[in-house]
């Protein structure tokens, strides 16, 4: 769950999920997470051709 939030590693994800008073997810990392579940990698593609053609930099 942490790569497909984007997170560094498990420990990150842990502060969503647990103790005494969880991190709330932001919208953001929701929909990212969603994004990569429901989408197909043609589609995925799509996506970050759109966000290369409005000027992000992403290495890949």
């Amino acid at each position: 769950m942490a790569d497909l939030a984007g997170l560094a590693g498990s420990n990150h994800w842990r502060k969503y999920t647990g103790g005494e008073s969880p991190r709330v997810m932001g919208m953001h990392m929701l929909f990212f997470i969603a994004a990569q579940l429901a989408l197909s990698e043609e589609e995925l593609e799509k996506v970050v051709d759109k966000m290369r053609e409005l000027g992000a930099n992403i290495n890949k």
